[in-house]
């Protein structure tokens, strides 16, 4: 396994590969510019920031290109009504978004549903193109591992640019056990291309840099980029920029 070898460098790539997320019920434009202003630190900049498909373009206008804008479809309840999918990736689209984050209908895949899952992704990735497709599975909510490589291979066999684990809106989400299934299956599908996100939960560098060690023991180190791995973890942003700030001072 590759090691990332301290708390610092740990604390670099996972700012290089953060999306800054702002996804309550009611947010503002007020919180949208100061999560824009937040994207951009002393630091250097976040991957993205994620929002919800009505403030795209008020992030895009805001935010220099290098700092990509994703927006969430299906979110949260990940249901399997296609229509409503593809009026959020139409919004995303249209107001310059760069990455649509979908929920899997995980529900429907655990009563068996796959063939209508794989529909709806289908679905997903033709109206999305060109922009980056992340599909959540909801891992935490999938019982087993078989069904979490499940949801991890139907998302790759859509075309999905990453799997990402969770919406945090569920009382599980992101966690070591689920994400070791999901990369061995991005390993295993052969494709230099596909990504892995990891989401909800991560507070703490050291959380961090757990998912960093797992995805370069899995995709290799030229799995760390932003290209192919994210954390959507916004409550890690300050402790990244303690660790930081403190390392420039030794």
């Amino acid at each position: 396994m590759q090691h990332v070898r301290s708390a610092s460098e740990a604390a670099r790539l996972a700012l290089a590969c953060l999306d800054l997320t702002s996804l309550n019920e009611g947010d503002t434009a007020a919180d949208i510019e100061a999560l824009c202003r937040r994207a951009q630190t002393a630091f250097g900049p976040v991957a993205a920031v994620c929002v919800w498909p009505r403030f795209v373009g008020l992030a895009r206008g805001l935010l220099p290109v290098g700092i990509r804008v994703a927006a969430v479809a299906n979110f949260p309840a990940g249901g399997l009504d296609l229509p409503l999918a593809l009026a959020d990736v139409r919004t995303i689209a249209e107001a310059g978004g760069d990455e649509v984050d979908v929920v899997l209908p995980y529900r429907a895949l655990m009563q068996g549903r796959v063939a209508e899952c794989a529909a709806f992704l289908a679905g997903v990735r033709e109206a999305s193109r060109p922009l980056t497709l992340k599909v959540i599975i909801e891992s935490g909510e999938l019982a087993t591992p078989a069904l979490i490589k499940q949801a991890t291979r139907l998302a790759l066999d859509a075309g999905a640019d990453f799997v990402k684990t969770s919406t945090g809106k569920t009382r599980i989400s992101a966690t070591p056990e689920a994400a070791a299934v999901m990369l061995a299956e991005i390993a295993a599908s052969g494709t230099a291309r596909s990504g892995f996100k990891a989401s909800g939960g991560i507070r703490a560098v050291a959380d961090a840099a757990l998912y960093l060690q797992l995805v370069s023991a899995n995709l290799g180190p030229d799995g760390l980029t932003p290209q192919r791995f994210r954390l959507g973890a916004s409550a890690l942003l300050s402790e990244i920029e303690a660790c930081l700030a403190a390392a420039d001072l030794r």
